[in-house]
């Protein structure tokens, strides 16, 4: 079974869907693809990608890789399709279950059958929807949501994150001719976006992440939220000042480069378009913290998440020629393994023998573009851990996968 996951931080929420994913597919073992640094929202992960994948290991997974940079932090039709193609490639994985608002996988599946071939009538829809200024996830709910209603389905709730990211990973299956199954398990208690815990148990990683960086936040607080192995990793990782990471932590090198760059430089970043480069250069001029600068550049047409995408281009370096060259539309090109238990060995070794891209458990300079761009992020992302350790730009050069005993 495989999973596309995020755990920022891991929570109770993430281990229900595990265990309930486990139960449903009838699956003996779990792989996950997990974000790298940066994480789809445009936004830096709370804690490194090794605390998290280590996270994973003590919660029962037992094969961790990573989503390479490029996918990690895209839209959602990239993210999955980096994801996916990663569990499809790898050749030891038979289902994928995602979390859904809905619960119900006839309508996504429905859904991804009818636009998996980009039908004319659907591209016009969408881009009259962009003509009258909606965002682009806004406007592609309206169109794909008027494709059931001429199919004469239920209606769909696009509306919903991890919704969207459902019918993304379904229409990557079928892009890719990939004979995984899915599967998928309705979230519960707690919105995707919601701020307040409402639950004793169960709340989402928006408000967990919330109460970290809160005035009065302490371990005893997190605590009813997260398995207690992640609690002790938490705490482990603050106590030796790798964390909390958030975007105000990049706040000076972030600045530093806005107000260096023309808005002519900033246009040749990815995902930066229609002009957008003269209000971010101008925000940057005006704004003293990160969410001033986000706040004070988003419309209409471009979200929360799509302007901190922009930033996480900028401040990695991420230009449009160097995206073009990756040929993201063809998929991961590596698995770079984080970590595996000593079942998650087994399957490594089984992947060896199935894998059509290389499974990559020792990094070094040139293995591939993509990998290169990750080792650099890397040496970013230390930049705003308050005691990053010695040799922190050499990390993945160092770091082997974890292996849970």
């Amino acid at each position: 079974m495989g999973l596309v996951v995020e755990y920022n931080p891991l929570h109770n929420g993430h281990y229900y869907h595990y265990t309930e994913a486990k139960r449903v597919t009838g699956a003996d073992a779990c792989v996950i693809v997990m974000s790298s640094n940066f994480l789809q929202r445009g936004e830096p992960a709370l804690l490194s990608k090794w605390a998290r994948a280590e996270m994973a290991l003590q919660a029962g997974i037992d094969l961790v890789i990573e989503l390479p940079l490029p996918y990690s932090c895209a839209t959602a039709e990239l993210f999955a399709l980096g994801a996916v193609s990663v569990l499809d490639r790898i050749g030891v994985v038979d289902s994928l279950c995602f979390g859904s608002e809905s619960g119900e996988i006839s309508w996504i599946s429905d859904l991804a059958e009818l636009l998996a071939d980009e039908p004319e009538a659907f591209s016009l829809s969408l881009r009259a929807h962009l003509a009258k200024g909606l965002s682009y996830p806004s406007a592609y709910a309206q169109a794909a949501s008027e494709m059931l209603d001429r199919d004469g389905s239920p209606d769909a709730d696009l509306a919903s994150p991890n919704n969207i990211l459902g019918l993304n990973y379904l229409l990557a299956l079928k892009r890719l001719g990939s004979r995984i199954q899915p599967a998928t398990i309705k979230r519960q208690k707690a919105e995707y976006h919601q701020t307040t815990i409402t639950d004793a148990q169960i709340a989402s990683a928006t408000a967990i992440r919330k109460l970290i960086f809160g005035d009065d936040a302490g371990f005893e607080e997190l605590a009813p939220y997260v398995p207690p192995t992640t609690l002790a990793i938490i705490q482990r990782e603050f106590e030796l000042g790798r964390g909390p990471i958030n975007w105000e932590r990049f706040r000076h090198p972030l600045f530093h480069r806005l107000l260096q760059l023309s808005p002519e430089d900033i246009a040749g970043y990815h995902e930066v378009g229609e002009g957008i480069e003269h209000r971010l250069k101008a925000a940057a001029r005006q704004a003293t913290t990160v969410a001033e600068l986000v706040a004070a550049t988003k419309n209409k047409r471009y979200t929360w998440n799509r302007i901190q995408r922009m930033l996480t281009a900028v401040l990695l370096d991420m230009k449009k020629s160097t995206m073009a060259e990756l040929s993201l539309k063809n998929g991961a090109p590596y698995a770079r393994i984080l970590g595996f238990s000593q079942v998650g060995k087994q399957l490594l070794h089984e992947a060896k023998k199935k894998s059509s891209i290389p499974l990559i458990t020792k990094v070094t300079d040139g293995l591939h573009p993509m990998l290169d761009m990750e080792i650099a992020a890397v040496a970013v992302y230390s930049l705003a851990q308050p005691e990053p350790g010695d040799r922190p730009f050499t990390a993945e050069y160092r770091r082997p996968p974890i292996v849970l005993a």
